[in-house]
């Protein structure tokens, strides 16, 4: 199980020119059995989840005083940086299913790719209903199944792991290989013959008055 560590945030607003100096940023914990409460996260310690966690991992709360496990439900990034500037942690009730999105993972090699074809990906992400133990951390795509032009993947056709229900609608299209389509030359424009003959007997016109 992953976890992070949290300290009780009591002042709110100016607090957070001085959490930043001391490397924490404020968040939120609140949930279905969760009075919302304002906290502060190390954010090395935040960044380093961040690299192999996402929404779907459940993380052990601790340092509030009770165990808490938590889903990450939103991060206020910095436009410019993308740096954490807030983070919103939803608190999961014990024994209650949680709907998140999942990302999807492209594996296998398909022959009409393979046979020039483009790979489409119309889905990269889709959300999911689960017990919090049960979230994967992703949810595989087996793009085998493409053999030629204009077969496609949908979402009837992925598998989530036991326990786990895809919300999506299952006819939506997840991915298709697509036919490369091959530019076309111009053809080059025909000589304009009466242009040039106009041209031709003003110039006769004009040697005839030179000479």
């Amino acid at each position: 199980m992953n976890s992070l560590s949290a300290e009780p945030r009591v002042i709110v607003g100016k607090s957070s020119t001085k959490l930043a100096k001391d490397g924490r940023l404020p968040a939120v914990v609140y949930g279905p059995k969760q009075e919302p409460m304002s906290v502060s996260l190390e954010r090395l310690e935040l960044e380093a989840f961040l690299r192999h966690g996402g929404e779907a991992t459940v993380i052990d709360l601790t340092g509030l005083g009770k165990p808490l496990q938590v889903l990450i439900h939103h991060i206020d990034r910095d436009p410019v940086t993308s740096v954490p500037r807030h983070v919103d942690l939803y608190a999961v009730a014990k024994g209650a299913k949680v709907t998140v999105t999942i990302p999807l993972s492209f594996v296998g090699e398909s022959e009409a790719v393979r046979l020039g074809a483009n790979l489409v990906k119309v889905l990269h992400e889709i959300e999911v209903e689960s017990d919090p133990s049960k979230l994967p951390a992703d949810i595989e795509v087996d793009i085998s199944s493409l053999a030629a032009i204009d077969d496609r993947i949908t979402v009837a056709d992925l598998k989530a792991p036991a326990g786990v229900e895809i919300l999506a609608d299952a006819e939506e299209v997840v991915a298709i290989a697509q036919a490369v389509e091959e530019e076309k030359e111009e053809d080059a424009a025909a000589p304009d013959m009466d242009a040039i003959e106009v041209e031709k007997k003003g110039k006769d016109e004009s040697e005839e008055e030179a000479a």
